[in-house]
């Protein structure tokens, strides 16, 4: 059986992890390498550093931060902000990250998902997608840190990435992020059991039992969270022996 993953996830803005509330309101939740550092102790199964600022500010990748973090981590981590080429992940491999991640580029240019996938392998490129529940009660996909609507639903988006090449999917729900109301089950579960790569689940995660939901019902591979494990409200080690308790396959 394939354990579920942990992953905590830290939004990057002017070199400081930062946190809000469905993508506004950030306040400042300490260095990223230093955070990185700690949940590596902690048992964290991998981490993803988000440049949130570098699509919309048109800045070059974060080849530096991921340099810095590659010496002070030993588990595999994802980095994502502004790739926009071949070139650009070259770099960030070249100094430490395991996997990218991609969002507004990609749906700008889907070719940038398949030669992504041919360059560096599949297994390489994990495909954000940021979505939110419209009144409609469909899941459309959102752009640019989430300012920008599309009319593309989430669940044809994530089709066409995964047929492009993409070999992971970090959904993101807008309505539940940084709620700590519960995962998005809905969608989750749409992509988890209609794609054949792994989904991580993310937006909403605010007590334990919200993470066994999102693997037992959202049938996700992997829960990404970010203010309750900055802010220390529950820490990684209790997270996973609760998880271990509820018969859900962790790495201890």
């Amino acid at each position: 059986m394939l354990t579920k993953r942990i992953i905590p996830c830290l939004d990057i803005k002017d070199g400081r992890t930062v946190k809000g509330t469905n993508f506004v309101n950030l306040r400042d939740a300490g260095d990223p390498v230093e955070l990185g550092a700690l949940y590596a102790r902690q048992g964290a199964d991998e981490l993803v550093f988000l440049d949130i600022t570098a699509t919309v500010e048109k800045r070059k990748t974060l080849s530096e931060l991921a340099n810095r973090i590659s010496h002070h981590i030993n588990i595999p981590f994802t980095v994502g902000g502004g790739i926009g080429s071949v070139q650009d992940v070259n770099i960030l491999l070249e100094n430490g990250a395991d996997k990218i991640s991609v969002n507004t580029a990609a749906y700008k240019n889907p070719r940038l998902i398949n030669d992504l996938a041919k360059e560096f392998g599949s297994q390489c490129v994990v495909l954000a997608i940021d979505t939110r529940k419209e009144e409609d009660g469909e899941w459309y996909v959102y752009l640019n840190g989430g300012r920008t609507k599309t009319a593309t639903k989430c669940t044809d988006w994530a089709r066409q990435a995964v047929d492009l090449g993409a070999g992971e999917i970090l959904l993101t729900s807008m309505n539940h992020d940084g709620t700590k109301q519960g995962f998005a089950l809905d969608i989750t579960c749409t992509l988890s059991t209609g794609l054949p790569v792994p989904v991580i689940a993310s937006g909403g995660g605010g007590t334990m039992e919200h993470f066994v939901t999102v693997f037992n019902e959202g049938k996700a591979d992997a829960a990404l969270a970010a203010s309750i494990f900055h802010f220390k409200e529950i820490a990684i080690p209790h997270l996973k022996e609760y998880l271990s308790s509820q018969s859900i396959a962790v790495r201890l």
